[in-house]
Formats: C-alpha cells, structure tokens, sequence
C-alpha cells in the first residue's frame, strides 16, 4: 500500500485541524443571547408572555384573530411576510391601531436564502411596513426558525434582532395538529417571559383562532398579562444591538 507523501499528509493534518477548530468555535444559543443578538424568550417572574403570528396578513383569519386579541386586552407581534403585506394594508393598518406590533418575516418567505437574497428580503419587507404604517421594523424571525451565523450577521449588521420563541412553545398550528394540541401545548407549559409562536397564514388557521379562544381567558385568568416583543425586550433590559 502506498503511503500518503509528505505535502498530502499536511494538506490531510490542516484540513482536519480547520474542520475540528470550525467545530470547536460553532456558535450556538449561549453565545447569542449573551451578545443580545438573538432572544428566545427573557428570564422574569412577572406573569406576561409574548404572543407571536408568523406568516401573515390573512385576509379572513388575522382579523379573526384580532377580534379575539381585542376581547381579551391582548396585545401581540405579527412577524408578517412583505408579498402578503402588500396585498392587505388595511391589516397592518389595523393591527397598528389597535396596539400591535409589526415585524419582517422576509418578502417571499424563503426556507433557504444567501446572505445576499436575506438583505434584499429584509430591507424590501421594512420599506413596505415603513410606507404603510410609518413605522420603521427592528425585529425579525428566520422562516421556520432556521439560521446560521451567515443569517444572524446579516441580519445584526442590517440592524435587526432576531426573535425566535421558547422552544417549548411551539404550538405546530402549521400542521394543523388539532384544536386540543395547541390548546394543550400552550396551557401546559406557560411560564412567566415566553415567546409562544402561532400562525395566523399560510394555511388554513381556523384551529389556532379556536384555540385562542380558550387560551386567552385561561392565561387571562391566571394572571398572564399579554405584551409585544418590544414590551417584553424592554422589560428584561436586553439591547435591540450590540
């Protein structure tokens, strides 16, 4: 058997060195919420929790949704998708008014994108929620909660943050899991400074507007004061940037 030479030995020993140091430097959770660039939920013992709707505006469930928010003193972030947006002002609008708050889930909600295509996608999103609503958008969510370094960089240097939500609280409504599961889901692991994810588009929603409907009062009643994103960042002292 031949042996490797000496120069294919070296080029083997410095490409397993970079791959083991590539390993050994991964950024994970620990070291984004501690840089304030990601926020998965915030550390608290006041009763309020963040309700957050991806995917929207829908035409006939966000204003669903909405009715029930407003019933219920309820206040929530709507990570909404631009080419939707544009299509239903009046809901943003609406949203606006009523206490909401509006952040970019990308223009065409792409489940893989460059760097390149992202900034594209961030800053188009921004635009039309600015020219709607006057009100310029900070906060972001990776479709399907999916991201790199590349994707958090990109979206820190553009001045974003990143919100994910509580693992625990993902009610799956996507995949229409049943009425129950997201009831379930939600009421059996709310803790003071989560993040609960919904969707209020891409779909049929007719579950998740259920759902609410016997979420709200419940968390109501045991004291859950329901706020934004932004309300919640403000309460836990974390900075939008670093």
């Amino acid at each position: 058997m031949k042996l490797p030479g000496l120069k294919t030995s070296l080029v083997i020993i410095l490409f397993f060195s970079f791959a083991l140091a590539s390993f050994a430097t991964e950024k994970g959770r620990p070291y984004y919420e501690k840089k304030g660039f990601v926020l998965w939920e915030i550390k608290t013992e006041d009763k309020v929790v963040a309700l957050t709707f991806d995917d929207g505006p829908h035409s006939t469930y966000t204003p669903q949704i909405l009715d029930l928010l407003a019933l219920y003193d309820a206040k929530a972030t709507f990570f909404v998708v631009g080419e939707r947006a544009e299509k239903h002002p009046e809901i943003l609008l609406r949203e606006i008014e009523e206490g909401h708050e509006i952040a970019n889930h990308t223009y065409t909600h792409p489940f893989r994108i460059s760097p390149e295509q992202l900034k594209k996608e961030l800053d188009k999103t921004n635009k039309l929620i600015y020219d709607i609503t006057g009100i310029h958008s900070v906060l972001y969510r990776p479709v399907g909660g999916s991201y790199n370094e590349q994707i958090i960089n990109t979206a820190v240097e553009g001045g974003y943050k990143v919100i994910m939500w509580s693992w625990h609280q993902d009610t799956k409504d996507w995949k229409m899991p049943g009425t129950k599961n997201i009831i379930d889901t939600v009421l059996n692991g709310t803790t003071p400074g989560n993040i609960i994810l919904f969707h209020d588009a891409g779909g049929d929603r007719s579950q998740t507007v259920e759902a609410l409907k016997v979420i709200l009062p419940e968390l109501k009643k045991q004291g859950y004061e329901f706020v934004t994103v932004s309300e919640l960042i403000n309460q836990s002292h974390v900075e939008v940037n670093k």
